[in-house]
């Protein structure tokens, strides 16, 4: 793919990320209506929209997405796992500061860019199920396991109790999973992925009447994008740069050697390298702000990583298409 049709795809991209900028920046929206942008793609429109992609597969074509999945899973939470303990042993942060740093370094934005970059490449139809997947392994297990061990931090800092300290951890470990599996991003694609192994196809209408909703998709999580974006300020700091690095460079690099490991199609690569190296995911930087730890440091890296991804998506599109 020549450079110039990678740009012809990205521009209109960035266009409206560019127009949802503006609206921030100049107060045009305020952090209150960014949230509900945020809630309207997350909740409802990209729920709906997977869940007829997902139901309107074949259950074959499901089941041999079971390698996909695994590059996702291995990829995402294996490298948030890997950063932890750098952080941990090798930069000495506490507990919580190290589970808040990895998970904004591998969270992407697959929510929001997924759709209209992926769709733009292979069709909507084509990306509706790697999408699902990630949302499923982001949603029900990854901020679960980093919300967890956040948790188990601030535990740690405030020295409890030991027996209360177990308590409350089971306790905590089941309330953040069964929250994860609640989430539509998580529980729909979910739904939609048993359904269709027991046999279930979506009949038109409910196709039709779900996509009265799930075709909004593009341009409000691009625009989303761009309003959060416009409401928080840059500090350039290491830790913002080196969350940015992490995860624009280094995460689709362990992504694609994974995907290369496990056989997957040339198309399906591209799909997994993509969906990771979209920028920074601006739920990581709401849980930052629930823990009050690393938040202006994260909330940087996701403008920083939105701006760096400028450059990064059209190079890995260009060498892997």
């Amino acid at each position: 793919m020549s450079v110039g049709h990678i740009f012809v795809i990205l521009i209109p991209i960035f266009f409206v990320i560019i127009l949802g900028f503006l609206g921030g920046h100049f107060k045009i929206f305020n952090s209150a209506s960014s949230k509900g942008l945020n809630t309207l793609v997350t909740k409802f429109a990209l729920p709906a929209h997977l869940f007829i992609g997902i139901t309107t597969t074949s259950k074959q074509t499901l089941i041999e997405k079971w390698p996909f999945f695994m590059t996702m899973f291995l990829g995402i939470i294996g490298f948030y796992v890997v950063m932890l303990l750098v952080m941990r042993l090798v930069f000495k942060m506490d507990l919580n500061k190290a589970s808040i740093f990895s998970l904004n370094s591998t969270q992407p934005s697959f929510a929001f860019m997924g759709i209209p970059v992926l769709g733009s490449l292979f069709g909507a139809a084509e990306v509706a199920i790697p999408i699902a997947i990630t949302g499923v392994v982001v949603n029900a297990l990854l901020d679960p396991i980093a919300t967890i061990v956040s948790s188990v931090g601030k535990k740690t800092q405030a020295n409890s109790e030991k027996e209360g300290h177990k308590e409350g951890l089971l306790k905590l470990t089941v309330h953040s999973i069964l929250h994860g599996l609640r989430e539509p991003l998580a529980c729909v694609p979910l739904l939609g992925v048993v359904l269709t192994l027991l046999g279930f196809q979506a009949p038109q209408l409910l196709q039709d009447s779900l996509d009265q909703i799930g075709d909004i998709t593009s341009g409000a999580a691009l625009f989303a994008i761009g309003v959060t974006i416009g409401l928080n300020r840059i500090k350039f700091s290491g830790s913002a740069i080196g969350i940015s690095l992490l995860k624009v460079v280094a995460l689709p690099i362990l992504t694609f050697a994974l995907a290369l490991a496990f056989g997957l199609s040339s198309n399906d690569v591209t799909m997994a390298v993509l969906l990771v190296s979209f920028p920074g995911s601006a739920v990581a930087a709401m849980i930052a702000t629930r823990f009050e730890t690393l938040e202006v440091e994260t909330a940087s890296s996701f403008v920083l990583s939105a701006v760096l991804s400028l450059i990064s998506l059209p190079i890995l599109i260009s060498i892997l298409l």
